[in-house]
C-alpha cells in the first residue's frame, strides 16, 4: 500500500475585513509605520547617532522628572530621546539636537502623550 501525501491546503488565509485587533500594539505600530514617512527616521543610523548624543549630553537624565534613566526598554526608568516640539514630519524639527531631550519612558508614556492629545 503507498504512502499518504498530505495535502496543500486550497484555501488561503483571508485578511481581517474589520482591521486590528483592539490592544495589538505591534499592528498598530506596522500600520502606522507604513502611513507615516518620518517613521523610517527612527531606524536610521544617524538617528542612533544623534540619540546617543542627546543621552550623553543629558547625562541619561530625565530633564523633566530627574529621574536616572539608566535601565533597558521597557523599564519605566528606561532613557526615551523626545521632541521638545513636535515635529510632525518636519526634517528640521525632527533632526534638531536643540528640539531634542531625554526623558524618562514613563513620563514620555504618560505625561508627554496626554499634553500631546491634549495639543490635538
Amino acid at each position: 500500500m503507498g504512502r499518504l501525501k498530505t495535502l496543500k491546503p486550497r484555501i488561503g488565509t483571508l485578511a481581517p475585513r474589520i482591521g486590528r485587533a483592539a490592544g495589538d500594539e505591534q499592528a498598530r505600530h506596522r500600520e502606522r509605520d507604513s502611513q507615516l514617512e518620518h517613521r523610517g527616521w527612527y531606524k536610521t543610523a544617524r538617528w542612533q547617532k544623534l540619540r546617543h548624543q542627546i543621552l550623553l549630553r543629558d547625562h541619561y537624565t530625565c530633564q523633566v522628572t530627574k529621574v536616572l534613566c539608566i535601565a533597558k526598554h521597557p523599564a519605566p526608568n528606561s532613557a526615551v530621546v523626545d521632541h521638545r516640539k513636535p515635529h510632525r514630519g518636519d526634517p528640521v524639527l525632527f533632526w534638531d539636537p536643540d528640539n531634542l531631550h531625554c526623558v524618562s519612558k514613563a513620563y514620555h508614556d504618560s505625561e508627554k502623550q496626554r499634553e500631546e492629545r491634549a495639543i490635538r
